[in-house]
């Protein structure tokens, strides 16, 4: 099955508890702390495989989790790493963030074009710091560690678009799966009713020392840019082609078509679904020339290419970025014309790729940038909090920071409570609160819990009551 847009769950693993430990040994009355720190949990990892063709592996499991860190000990010995979960993905997938509630796709995350290339799509958490970080100069045995950190799952949107070199694209039925199965060893399903081939399929195809992977693309219909037909959804898998095969059928078909009215009917699809793709380079086959009246056709149509090249060179509408298109007269039934179809497009292949290069290194830098600003974007989203009055005395806060600082948080431990109360001012809950109106004994709710505020606007060392206990 042929699986290409998927959405999936990606958990980063926990991190461990650090521990809370002190020097126990013959002779050391005085044994300082030791307690080492919770181990970081594994990231979530997407990497390219070139082995992979489809999303598959997605279709019945969403929900993705790495290993959680393990928690410290004494002795200052620190609690190993959680293994990342390396999640296996076809080459030409696009990462985006996505919203499972309002069902659209968020932020850019990566473009997967080259074999091995990774992205992490979710971090885990930091393990906790053993008590040995929290020495001062009046604090000499701080009876206290930290929680690990931990997580939260979010969702990705994964879309997969085709890595061919060439792409047979043309209306239903006019023979592009008979091509490939010709021009590669691919075998795709070949009937004599339109939209037989309901999957893109891909072929290896060799000529002299160069290749090149062809695909076969679902046949596009008028209207397929704005969804008619099955070309729509299948239309982003011609983005990434170097070349367009555009394939015409010289039998005119059921309907007796006219072959220039075909061939214009698919360039002004491509032209709807993205201008570009309307100037990329392209080679048109006129297929089915073992057909009566094919080369009526095939006539009518080299005549109007002509005629569109004298155009170009005249200066009249058409732009002067148009090239006259390669023509062949092929017949998939037969064989006729396909080595030579094969040659050309190698070696038309093999010169966009050598003039892309530069284009693909320029894209592997853009990648790296944007995922450092996905990530800053998050860790900067991560620091926001809001304070909201509930009304009666009661203040909510809320943002992914504070309340992780409340979760990794030893409740029965006075010593972590008030480590907790410096970071709360560092950040500037305190002063949020006191903007907000927050007085004196005004209850605050920070994730789970509840607190009291005192006279000089700080969170009390005690808590009032945990909802969680409710």
């Amino acid at each position: 099955m042929f699986i290409d847009q998927v959405h999936i769950s990606v958990k980063g693993g926990d991190g461990g508890a650090g521990c809370m430990s002190f020097r126990r040994e013959a002779y050391v009355p005085r044994g300082g702390p030791d307690g080492g720190d919770g181990g970081r949990g594994g990231n979530v990892v997407l990497q390219a495989d070139q082995q992979f063709s489809s999303l598959i592996d997605f279709r019945f499991k969403h929900h993705f989790t790495a290993q959680r860190g393990q928690h410290g000990k004494g002795s200052k010995m620190h609690g190993s790493s959680g293994n990342d979960l390396v999640l296996k993905v076809p080459l030409g997938t696009i990462v985006r963030a996505y919203d499972a509630e309002t069902k659209e796709a968020g932020a850019f995350i990566a473009d997967l074009v080259f074999d091995g290339q990774r992205v992490v799509v979710a971090e885990g958490g930091v393990g906790g710091l053993g008590n040995t970080h929290f020495v001062t100069s009046t604090r000499r045995a701080p009876a206290f560690a930290e929680l690990g950190e931990p997580v939260e799952a979010q969702w990705i949107e994964l879309e997969m678009k085709l890595m061919a070199d060439a792409a047979l694209v043309g209306l239903p039925s006019v023979g592009k799966s008979s091509l490939i199965a010709r021009m590669s060893s691919a075998r795709p399903k070949i009937a004599d009713y339109p939209f037989t081939t309901l999957v893109p399929n891909l072929g290896m195809v060799r000529s002299g020392y160069l290749s090149f992977v062809v695909a076969d693309v679902p046949g596009l219909i008028e209207g397929a840019a704005e969804g008619k037909g099955l070309g729509h959804q299948f239309l982003r898998h011609i983005e990434r082609t170097a070349l367009i095969l555009h394939v015409l059928d010289a039998s005119g078909g059921f309907e007796d078509r006219d072959i220039v009215e075909d061939y214009l009917a698919i360039n002004r699809e491509l032209e709807l679904y993205g201008e570009e793709l309307a100037r990329r380079p392209s080679i048109v086959l006129v297929n089915k020339m073992d057909m009566p009246g094919a080369e009526e056709r095939l006539a009518h149509i080299s005549e109007y290419l002509n005629r569109q090249a004298l155009a170009a060179v005249d200066g009249n509408e058409f732009s002067d970025e148009y090239k006259k298109p390669q023509i062949f007269a092929v017949s998939a039934v037969t064989g006729a014309g396909i080595p030579q179809v094969i040659a050309a497009t190698a070696e038309q292949v093999h010169t966009l790729r050598n003039e892309a290069r530069e284009d693909l290194e320029t894209l592997q830098a853009e990648q790296l940038h944007f995922e450092k600003v996905w990530k800053h974007q998050k860790k900067k989203g991560d620091e926001e909090f809001t304070v909201q009055n509930l009304g009666g005395g009661v203040y909510q806060v809320a943002g992914k920071l504070v309340e992780r600082m409340v979760i990794q948080t030893e409740w029965d431990n006075p010593e972590a409570i008030d480590h907790l109360q410096r970071r709360l001012d560092k950040l500037g809950v305190e002063k949020a609160l006191n903007k907000a109106g927050a007085l004196a004994g005004d209850e605050i709710r920070i994730a789970n819990r509840s607190f009291a505020f005192d006279s000089i606007y700080r969170v009390s060392e005690s808590a009032l009551n945990e909802e969680d206990d409710e």
